[in-house]
């Protein structure tokens, strides 16, 4: 069973849901990533997802812009991003890591060796917004063959025989996009949301992760209720930003909104 599946699993069978907080890998500081990963832990993370920093991420509100760019005026490349999560192995085998990013960097080093080396580094999963099922079929067959999850989008208006398609083609969780916009753009309908996972239910039994909203424990708890995994992460880099001059502080705070979200979906 997959680091993924296992968590998901584990986690059904105690009743609760999967608190999945993303980050951007390099920022501010390569040296930073790796403590606030083990810091996020703690505090409560199920499964992190760590951004591969990149020039244009299209999917992306300007919070996560900035954090890219941050990452960037450190030259933090696809490798150095592996290199962290290795060095993130030598103290947690457990914890899920999903690489969260775009194609271009995966396609220069292309299909094989990333596979291999992400593999190796003790990657779980990884999402690629700008690469759609429909164009995957390398990619997802090279990464089934190193036992890496293949993570889809699905938006609120994808119509239903694209998410029949999109189920039978992702693996670990599907991350459902709760909003119509880029991250931390608009206000969240969970009503809303939870009618559109119920469809997605009918064509796969894979945890349903959703995210884009989500920017406190009030409105993480009642995702939670209706899915099976709370995505963050605005709120999460935007605390980061706060404290580039002092970065001592970065995990202690960023760990800090992970465990009040984390005690309010557990209560």
């Amino acid at each position: 069973m997959s680091r993924i599946a296992a968590s998901f699993a584990k986690l059904k069978s105690e009743g609760r849901k999967a608190l999945i907080p993303y980050v951007t890998a390099g920022d501010p500081a390569p040296e930073v990533t790796v403590g606030l990963l083990h810091a996020m832990v703690e505090a409560g993370a199920d499964v992190i997802e760590l951004g591969i920093p990149f020039s244009d991420p299209m999917a992306d509100g300007p919070v996560i812009q900035l954090a890219c760019e941050r990452a960037l005026t450190h030259n933090v490349r696809l490798l150095d991003v592996l290199e962290m999560v290795a060095e993130f192995r030598q103290k947690d085998n457990e914890t899920p890591i999903v690489l969260m990013g775009y194609l271009n960097p995966i396609e220069i080093l292309g299909y094989q060796r990333f596979a291999e080396e992400a593999k190796k580094a003790g990657v779980d999963g990884v999402l690629t917004v700008d690469l759609p099922p429909e164009e995957s079929g390398e990619f997802n067959q090279i990464m089934c063959e190193h036992d890496i999850d293949t993570i889809y989008l699905l938006a609120p208006t994808t119509e239903e025989e694209r998410i029949k398609y999109v189920c039978e083609n992702g693996s670990g969780y599907l991350y459902y996009v709760s909003v119509k916009g880029v991250t931390g753009s608009a206000s969240l309908d969970v009503q809303a949301v939870a009618d559109r996972l119920d469809v997605v239910r009918k064509y796969t039994d894979i945890p349903l992760g959703v995210g884009f909203g989500i920017k406190d424990a009030e409105s993480a708890t009642a995702v939670s209720k209706v899915a099976d995994g709370v995505i963050v992460g605005s709120v999460l880099v935007n605390k980061i930003a706060s404290l580039v001059k002092d970065q001592g502080k970065i995990a202690p705070e960023v760990a800090a909104i992970i465990k009040d979200m984390r005690q309010a979906m557990d209560s």
